[in-house]
């Protein structure tokens, strides 16, 4: 059992590292399948999670390190994401792929309030916590989910519950869409959809990605990662002093705010241009990551089916709204796909999507993804108070 707490860091850092180089080792035919149906940050959350389980680190003793890293990191991580959210070019995408995407997340929404009303009693005395932060991934990514999570205090055992959700339907969800874009003639000849603008769009964003030609440096890697920490570290210096003149909001959501406010300023400049920020925001994800699952006792989780099956209902009630609103708005299924696959799969899995409909449209499955990390975070914690008044 691992009790010293650098040991414990460097061990879930180099799991980490092992479970996403997995893809690369392995490219069978069967290995694809595989990964594509658990990716590496479904193992990653998996992994550490059974790892902690079988008592492989000694929790009380690491726990000064852990808490040391994780919030620091999660805030240069949300730093450093927002750094490639240029709001510029969301508004280049149009009306119609923007009502797509505030259409998925408001309905993303919905469902997680619907069906905790349905599943609260089931589930357990303040899920909505935990399903609060998962809110936040599905509408945004991981690093909103981590945000939230630190802004109402949510233990890891609790979470272990909404990660076992995350990683079953969310992979299982990302399978049926690569499936339904494949029947996108079919789908855009029901709604009536005109996809010109769309088109055009992502022919106009891949020229603008082509022109830049700054190179890769390792010194982007040490400004990013310089930037990314003194930001985190100014940001919970303003939150504590923000949080005790206007209370209602503590530290933990006032720095988050803070953040996401200087990330998005920041992506407006040259700033935001530099190339690396999806490198070093990825690596920082994946070892917060590693650290909140490392948390995670699964030996607690009794209740998992009655978990899952509100997940289930979730994605029942977004995709039904999703597929009314593409009929009355004359939406076309790549708008619907990608801007469904922006919220609940985030970076990871939304440019993959837009890849399957047409090469040229990869750059705007990113944007939508990340247009998700600006709305993530709030979203999520306006949809966890609604549910709370059913707990």
């Amino acid at each position: 059992m691992i009790k010293d707490g650098f040991m414990y860091i460097a061990a879930l850092i180099f799991i980490a590292a092992i479970l996403v180089n997995l893809p690369k080792i392995f490219k069978g035919p069967k290995a694809k399948v595989f990964f594509n149906f658990a990716p590496p940050i479904v193992l990653i959350y998996l992994g550490l999670m059974a790892l902690c389980t079988v008592k492989l680190w000694d929790l009380e003793a690491t726990g000064d390190a852990y808490s040391a890293l994780k919030n620091p990191i999660l805030y240069a991580m949300l730093f450093i994401m927002l750094l490639r959210c240029d709001l510029k070019k969301i508004i280049k995408l149009g009306p119609k792929m923007l009502v797509g995407f505030f259409a998925a997340t408001l309905s993303i929404g919905l469902g997680f309030v619907v069906s905790y009303a349905i599943f609260h009693k089931a589930l357990g005395p303040e899920a909505w916590k935990p399903l609060g932060a998962l809110c936040g991934s599905w509408m945004g990514g991981g690093g909103n989910m981590l945000a939230i999570q630190n802004a109402l205090n949510v233990g890891e055992g609790p979470m272990a519950y909404a990660l076992v959700l995350d990683s079953i339907c969310a992979t299982l969800y990302v399978m049926f869409l690569l499936w339904a874009i494949g029947k996108h003639e079919k789908f855009n000849k029901w709604t009536k959809a005109n996809t010109a603008t769309i088109d055009s769009v992502g022919a106009a964003l891949e020229e603008e990605a082509k022109a830049n030609t700054k190179p890769f440096v390792w010194q982007n890697l040490i400004i990013l990662i310089g930037a990314g920490l003194l930001v985190s570290s100014l940001s919970m210096l303003v939150g504590g002093m923000i949080a005790e003149k206007l209370t209602f909001f503590d530290k933990a959501t006032w720095t988050v705010l803070v953040v996401t406010t200087l990330g998005i300023l920041f992506a407006l400049t040259p700033f935001g241009k530099i190339k690396g920020t999806e490198e070093v925001s990825n690596t920082m994800l994946y070892i917060v990551v590693a650290l909140i699952a490392s948390r995670a006792d699964l030996g607690s989780i009794s209740d998992a089916p009655m978990w899952l099956l509100a997940g289930l209902v979730i994605l029942l009630i977004h995709v039904t709204i999703m597929v009314i609103l593409a009929k009355v708005l004359k939406m076309d299924i790549f708008t619907c796909c990608v801007a469904s696959l922006a919220n609940i799969g985030g970076t990871a899995t939304a440019p993959v999507l837009a890849g399957t409909y047409s090469s040229a449209l990869v750059p705007v499955g990113i944007i939508m993804a990340l247009l998700g990390y600006v709305v993530g975070t709030g979203g999520g914690l306006i949809v966890a108070q609604l549910m709370s008044f059913f707990g």
